[in-house]
């Protein structure tokens, strides 16, 4: 199985850069399935029924969330009725959605999970305590399990690599928005990496516009965010998986700019 993920979409430049680019990433890797973090993608807040639907069309089969989750007030309106879209499962019990799922195309069945670290984000319950209820439950039906790590210290993300490391398939970092370097298939066959990084601009801080940014860092006064309209930067990673064991062979990192990249 090959199993393409795409970093936290930020906005309508993070939407554009995915139509972009899309088809041509399924031309030449031919997934099987497509994840994507789409926390984001309502003008760098939340998600909408209408943009999730969007992504569902382009091909994405699943979406998963993060902090953002609850910023746009209309996720509660669908998020319990759409089976391909998750939000981290360490949330409280009785929180509108589900924090697992199995994404099906096809012949071909994915385990996603989506976690939420705890370490300079809001106190959820342990993220490692869930990994293993829910690892431990799906394993007994699924062999390729993905798991996207919503974090942001990176010493929180890399223990989760190695607490699942041969159990998951695939354990990925996100939410801050910056590609790592680290990407490796660890000794026990789970591909991992810190950062898958974001799809949107490459000319804002984190994908919202520079100014906000700074006045924010230097006045430490309340300042409203808007998603940066500069060109885009793309950030991806592609998982071949074993169909025999459910370990990961490789993993590879995608890094795409506007104007810049070509498609061999």
């Amino acid at each position: 199985m090959k199993v393409l993920f795409i970093g936290d979409i930020v906005g309508q430049t993070g939407r554009k850069a995915l139509k972009e680019t899309l088809p041509q990433l399924k031309s030449k890797y031919n997934p099987d399935i497509i994840i994507a973090n789409g926390e984001n993608a309502a003008s760098g807040r939340g998600i909408t029924k209408s943009i999730a639907k969007d992504f569902f069309e382009m091909g994405i089969h699943g979406l998963t969330m993060g902090n953002h989750t609850w910023d746009n007030k209309e996720i509660f309106e669908f998020i319990d009725d759409e089976p391909r879209m998750i939000r981290p499962a360490n949330y409280p019990p009785g929180t509108p959605g589900r924090g697992y799922t199995v994404i099906r195309n096809g012949n071909k069945e994915l385990a996603l999970i989506n976690l939420m670290g705890r370490t300079f984000l809001p106190p959820l319950d342990c993220p490692f305590r869930a990994a293993d209820e829910i690892v431990d439950q799906l394993k007994k039906k699924h062999k390729f399990i993905f798991v996207d790590f919503h974090a942001e210290a990176t010493s929180e993300k890399i223990a989760m690599g190695w607490h699942l490391d041969g159990r998951a398939s695939v354990v990925v970092g996100t939410h801050t928005h910056v590609q790592s370097n680290d990407d490796i298939v660890l000794p026990e066959g789970t591909a991992y990496i810190t950062d898958v990084g974001m799809v949107g601009s490459r000319e804002g801080i984190l994908g919202m516009e520079r100014e906000a940014v700074l006045r924010k860092f230097k006045t430490q006064l309340p300042v409203r965010f808007q998603v940066c309209n500069g060109k885009w930067q793309f950030h991806a990673i592609v998982a071949d998986l074993d169909d025999q064991t459910g370990k990961a062979k490789s993993i590879r990192k995608i890094r795409l700019l506007e104007d810049e990249w070509t498609m061999d």
